[in-house]
């Protein structure tokens, strides 16, 4: 099983605690979620553009998952990790990779825009993989 992820949203993940733009699309992230948590090995193929978080946007919202913005958003964090379009990780990897190259402070640069940034949840989540402790365990949402 491989699951799709776009460039943003390995650090949205990160920062993940039960919250979402619908009720549909908050279950969907849980379910992502659990299984990067239960099984850190998972495959994960980075891809440009909507992925497999954005396939549950609700249709009743704007849908930003195409804008410029959101676009550039993922290329800068890909490339900060060093990671590839089209390339599959396993997910562990990619949490070395959070660990090694992103810290707290940079989440308020790089997400300016982000509607959940208020929340300080994503710069907790970098946080803890910055300091080894991992992904909180889903029943703590």
């Amino acid at each position: 099983m491989s699951i799709q992820l776009r460039g943003h949203h390995l650090l949205c993940l990160l920062g993940f605690r039960g919250m979402g733009y619908s009720e549909p699309f908050a279950k969907n992230m849980l379910e992502v979620y659990e299984q990067l948590w239960q099984e850190p090995s998972t495959l994960v193929t980075i891809v440009r553009g909507p992925d497999d978080l954005c396939g549950s946007f609700p249709c009743d919202q704007p849908n930003h998952c195409d804008s410029q913005n959101v676009l550039e958003r993922d290329s800068f964090i890909r490339n900060h990790l060093g990671l590839e379009v089209g390339e599959s990780y396993p997910w562990q990897q990619i949490l070395d990779q959070v660990k090694s190259n992103v810290q707290p402070q940079h989440i308020p640069e790089w997400c300016a825009t982000c509607p959940w940034l208020s929340y300080g949840v994503c710069e907790e989540g970098v946080g803890r993989i910055a300091s080894g402790e991992g992904l909180l365990s889903p029943a703590s949402f």
